[in-house]
């Protein structure tokens, strides 16, 4: 029997490769170089939703000029990668399920593209997005009464130092989930209608989470792809096949 998620992904394949005479996307690269992977576990009945559903959002980010929603779509490419529920009760950064995502990721990642980005970013964009509090989710709570001055500065500071000492040891998947973290807070002004659309106050923020997404969500979904046999557990929402 085949995999449910095969004729969704093979149909975007499809569109993919018949896309027009346009120089390819990162993302239409990929799809050209791995099709033949995903048509297999197609066959093997692997998971590959995650994959597909990744890459069909990927795609789309990266035909989008508008930088807010060029950033909601690499959240979302990101997410159905990660395929999994994030708990808004406890940070992401210190999330289990989430930071065992990303090592093994890490793991996984013998072209070590992911520590190349993040160390390449770390002088512009990642250290200027650490430093913003503005997407640190403390002063938020800060803002609603809900922790002291003195509570969230200690914890930006505390954060902040983890992510040196992370620097230090070469800890790429602690970087990650420390910058991913600080992303994620982006994300949840912007969904929640918690930002204006366009907005000049947080133009900085959106430039440089753009920037690290824009990098990291095609490495994740690459080194995803290159990893076929890698059991990631159910994608959310999986596609089911309607009883005839």
């Amino acid at each position: 029997m085949s995999h449910p998620g095969a004729a969704a992904c093979c149909t975007w394949v499809a569109l993919i490769r018949t896309s027009g005479t346009k120089s390819p996307t990162r993302c239409r690269q990929f799809f050209l170089v791995h099709c033949d992977t995903v048509l297999s576990q197609k066959v093997n009945g692997l998971q590959i939703d995650r994959e597909c559903r990744a890459l069909s959002w990927l795609n789309r980010a990266e035909q989008e000029a508008d930088s807010d929603s060029r950033f909601i779509f690499l959240w979302i490419a990101f997410n159905a990668a990660y395929a999994t529920e994030i708990d808004d009760r406890q940070g992401l950064s210190e999330q289990a399920s989430f930071n065992a995502f990303l090592r093994k990721l890490h793991d996984l990642d013998h072209a070590k593209r992911l520590g190349e980005i993040v160390w390449s970013a770390y002088s512009g964009a990642i250290r200027v997005l650490l430093d913003n509090p503005y997407v640190f989710a403390g002063f938020w709570d800060y803002q609603k009464g809900n922790q002291t001055e003195a509570q969230w500065q200690q914890s930006f500071h505390a954060a902040k130092k983890a992510a040196n000492h992370a620097l230090a040891t070469q800890d790429t998947p602690k970087l990650l989930a420390i910058v991913l973290a600080r992303i994620y807070t982006l994300r949840n002004q912007l969904i929640h209608g918690g930002a204006t659309w366009a907005s000049s106050v947080n133009r900085e923020q959106i430039r440089d989470c753009v920037s690290i997404m824009g990098e990291l969500v095609p490495a994740v979904i690459e080194i995803m792809m290159d990893s076929p046999g890698t059991l990631w557990g159910d994608a959310s929402y999986p596609v089911i096949t309607a009883a005839g």
